[in-house]
């Protein structure tokens, strides 16, 4: 830069917009990868978020809606941790991400006021490891950079091979970028040196020099004139391919995040997890960097972004946006040229910039082709219009049968290279196991829609879900146990007390009174100490003061809580139950024999108790693998469970020891649950597919080995999913440990098998949730279900209710007779000699109110004259006389007396005064 010229971006300053202006209802995550945590399109904002284990991304827009506020949704993504994701520089919905979990997916995302995809377009398997960091290619369309610990493969979505697989790096690489134009790839390493690739010219780099010497992370982007710009610990550094041109000291104490304006030549630099944002103007000569703002946020960096020029208001002078994504907020940063605003339009600040046209196929570039992106006027009157995914792009994608490949889906060359071309299909198809029961899930709102006006519809499709007020929480919990087995509920409830794991040594258990709400004290609590750690634990369905614990040890303890709750702190159990030679997975209640307990163990047998009597009564065998669920059937005779071997047995416990029935269960094995609806004519399954998704399968209970009958997708995310089925409404509720989303299907016994009702978000993820008996609904309030959520430090009533107009009547539809669970219909031994036994049933209706199908109907009252009054032919006279009328009315009666003729006036007599 002429050291007498002055540049036109040095008094660029950036503006922070009050709170009420930031995007909220972010919880940024906090994951370690080398990849970007946030990335903006013109239209939408995509960033890490730490919702089911990290496996989760949400979506925001860039600008506000017109009521200034913003919308925040999520999408579930990958099995494991999203590590990286970008967005096509020539498609604003379309983006990519990586995980640990070894995948690349392309998304085809939507506006925010649309339902956002459950599946991805594509799925790339580069098979080198836990990926770090995903680049769209600058130039050509459908091409990707993809980097894990070590290695860099450059991808063509539409092939399901890579292109190329460029040289290991010595140690982990650590950052990654194109060339403007596309032609060489830039990493820096751990190992402190910087290399350059030609791709299409050898896998090995052409280039290599010394970078950065400390053995933190670095960052490595492209800058003006075939510059190298690195960021390393404390410094920043501009490398001419070779040469270090300069150093530049940034006293910032952790990893700086570099982002670079080719058309400006700014520069931003800012630390993960410092609340500084530095910005420089990169010259190509002395000085070669020269700091133009220093500004300091109120609340501390995730990740930054800068959002593409055509997206910016040239009307107000700004030159760059930025997009700062914190814990909890994403905060727009605008960089403005201060300059007389909204008259004339600054060509010398914004100089045309790279357009939406990709200048070639990947196919070309391969082939050795070099084009550039065409440019485009940021003049409001010349500037192309924003491209809208187009009804096809937005429509649901036809899911690929297991097994069929891309090429035999579709003949499409290039499925993602512009926002007009086709929908493009999976590489890695999603299961579709109930196509062959005529079962195929909706994949967006949309489509549901149509499907509930063409077909049925469930009455509880508008339950809310709600948390009761903070007067019934329980508040203050310390020292939760937030890692309980795989195969346990994580916490247990009655309608009296609430049962909850400590992260204490000896496998304690806190107990809290339900009738004794508010904040706990500091001090320490009385708890059960099981002396091992806990494997599983419940309440006794007839007794509320019997807790069962199932241990480390093999051994199953029976506890007893005094009346009132815990006073002192228990260690002697009332019986200790031994039987079983390795740890138990769970333990669950017959549905109706009192003292009657089943628990399954790493053995691989499930055996029976008399609780009565301390004796092990049944021992089954079968399993080949661990047992990662059981249930009861609704009759009490048939106990099912779900194995990791990929089977789901029936067991008559009463007449064999070996299932009596099995089948193909889910195919993923990292969790399963098993129950029983439908009065006991299905099984449903939560599990996950070959690709680790959670699924929901429906299993016919008569004919197991047919397979699932249908199945739903759910999302993606590490942990089961755990069902509660109400038979009084054949409502099913599902949740996850660490999930913030409680799903909702009402389950029928014909197609379509599932249907999906509202969801149920809370704002924070949650242990679990854990049912109470029907006689706790108010039923006033048409509440069909009540449940006892599990917050980090807080447990919360939670309320689901069907909304109805007529809440004075009993709605009778949906609260039939309900069994009396609670109560034991036979003994322990009597079920094992033979008999069977069935709960009574109650009314739920208070006395007081009237069943809405015995309410008066109501005379309807017709709102508007019917068409044929307005249609009816009037001859001139009658329109006449209506006319006179109307004006008549309009002046009034002129018989009436004039207000002054009714006036008194004085006396004769009196004018002579």
């Amino acid at each position: 830069m002429n050291r007498f010229k002055t540049s036109k971006y040095k008094n660029t300053t950036p503006k922070i917009p009050k709170k009420d202006g930031w995007i909220a209802n972010v919880r940024g995550g906090s994951i370690s990868s080398q990849g970007k945590h946030i990335k903006s399109s013109c239209s939408l904002v995509a960033f890490n978020t730490d919702q089911a284990g990290g496996g989760m991304i949400g979506l925001s827009s860039v600008n506000a809606a017109s009521d200034g506020k913003w919308i925040v949704t999520q999408i579930s993504c990958h099995a494991d941790l999203v590590t990286d994701l970008d967005f096509s520089p020539f498609d604003d919905y379309l983006l990519a991400t990586c995980s640990a979990d070894e995948t690349v997916k392309l998304w085809r995302v939507c506006d925010l006021d649309q339902d956002q995809p459950s599946n991805a377009e594509v799925t790339l398997s580069a098979a080198d490891g836990r990926l770090e960091i995903v680049l769209f290619h600058p130039v050509a369309s459908g091409l990707l950079a993809v980097a894990s610990a070590r290695g860099v493969q450059v991808w063509d979505v539409t092939r399901d091979t890579a292109l190329t697989v460029l040289e290991q790096h010595e140690d982990q690489l650590q950052g990654l970028a194109w060339k403007e134009d596309g032609s060489l790839l830039a990493s820096s390493c751990k190992d402190k040196k910087l290399r350059l690739f030609d791709p299409r010219a050898q896998p090995s780099a052409v280039q290599c020099v010394q970078g950065h010497q400390g053995n933190r992370d670095s960052r490595v982007l492209w800058v003006k004139d075939d510059n190298l710009l690195t960021t390393g610990f404390n410094q920043v550094m501009l490398n001419s391919r070779i040469n270090i041109c300069a150093s530049l000291s940034v006293f910032i104490r952790r990893t700086l995040m570099p982002l670079f304006d080719p058309d400006s030549g700014l520069l931003i630099v800012s630390g993960n997890g410092e609340s500084v944002i530095d910005c420089f103007e990169v010259n190509s000569s002395e000085p070669f960097l020269s700091q133009v703002s220093h500004c300091l946020t109120d609340v501390s960096t995730r990740g930054v972004a800068l959002v593409p020029k055509l997206a910016l208001d040239v009307s107000c002078c700004e030159v760059l946006r930025l997009m700062q994504l914190t814990d909890n907020f994403i905060v727009p940063i605008s960089y403005q040229v201060p300059r007389k605003a909204g008259q004339d339009f600054h060509a010398d600040l914004y100089p045309d910039t790279v357009g939406h046209t990709p200048a070639m196929t990947a196919e070309d570039w391969w082939k050795g082709e070099n084009k550039q992106v065409e440019r485009v006027s940021l003049h409001p009157n010349k500037r192309p219009k924003p491209a809208a995914p187009s009804a096809q792009e937005t429509k649901p994608k036809d899911h690929l049968p297991r097994g069929k490949s891309k090429e035999e889906a579709s003949t499409s060359s290039s499925p993602l290279s512009t926002p007009s071309s086709s929908a493009a299909p999976s590489r890695s198809p999603s299961s579709t196991s109930g196509l062959s029961s005529g079962f195929l899930p909706s994949p967006s709102q949309s489509s549901r829609a149509i499907h509930s006006m063409l077909g049925p519809s469930s009455k509880f499709r508008h339950i809310q879900g709600a948390v009761l007020h903070r007067d019934t929480h329980i508040t203050n919990l310390r020292g939760l146990h937030l890692t309980t087995p795989g195969e346990c509920d994580g916490f247990c409830a009655n309608d009296q007390r609430v049962a909850v794991p400590l992260a204490i040594a000896g496998g304690q258990i806190a107990v809290f009174e339900l009738s004794q709400p508010g904040k706990l004290p500091d001090t320490a609590l009385p708890t059960i100490q099981n002396s091992v750690n806990v494997a599983d634990f419940c309440w006794d369905p007839f007794d509320t003061h019997k807790l069962v614990v199932a241990g480390d040890d093999a051994k199953i303890r029976v506890w007893q809580i005094p009346k009132g709750g815990l006073t002192e702190t228990l260690t002697e159990p009332e019986r200790v139950l031994r039987g079983h030679t390795e740890k138990i997975y769970s333990i669950k209640f017959h549905p109706h024999a009192s003292g009657l307990l089943a628990s399954s163990s790493y053995d691989l047998t499930v055996r029976l108790w008399n609780l009565d009597t301390g004796e092990e009564v049944k021992r089954l065998c079968g399993h080949q693998d661990q047992i990662f669920g059981m249930a009861w059937s609704p009759d009490g005779k048939l106990l099912a469970t779900v194995c990791k071997d990929g089977k789901v047995r029936l067991y008559d416990p009463r007449k064999s020891t070996l299932p009596v029935q099995e089948g193909p269960g889910p195919e993923g094995q990292r969790g399963a649950r098993v129950v029983w609806v439908c009065d006991g004519k299905y099984l449903l399954v939560s599990g996950f597919d070959s690709r680790s998704e959670r699924q929901l399968y429906l299993f016919s209970a008569e004919s197991l080995a047919s397979g699932s009958v249908a199945s739903a997708p759910a999302d993606v995310s590490p942990s089961t999913l755990i069902p509660f089925y109400d038979p009084d409404t054949s409502v099913l509720i599902l949740t996850g440990k660490g999930d913030t989303r409680v799903y909702i299907y009402e389950i029928v016994p014909e197609a379509p098998y599932f249907m999906e009702c509202s969801s149920f978000h809370s704002s924070e993820p949650h242990k679990g949730l854990c049912f109470l008996p029907k006689a706790e609904c108010d039923v006033c309030d048409v509440e069909v279900a009540r449940a006892i959520r599990l917050g980090k430090t807080t447990i919360e009533p939670v309320a689901f209710r069907v909304p109805r107009v007529k809440k004075e009547f009993f709605q009778d539809d949906v609260f039939p007779e309900t069994a009396v669970w609670w109560e034991a219909a036979l003994t322990a031994a009597a079920w094992l000699s033979g008999s069977n036994g069935q709960h009574r049933k109650i009314s739920l209706r208070p006395k007081d109110m009237m069943p809405v199908s015995e309410a008066p109907k109501e005379a309807p009252v017709r709102k508007y004259l019917p068409s044929s009054v307005y249609l009816e032919e009037k001859t001139d006279e009658q329109k006449k006389e209506e006319l006179l009328s109307a004006m008549v009315a309009k002046l009034g009666n002129r018989e009436d007396p004039l207000p002054q003729e009714s006036y008194e006036g004085v006396d004769e007599d009196e004018w002579d005064d």
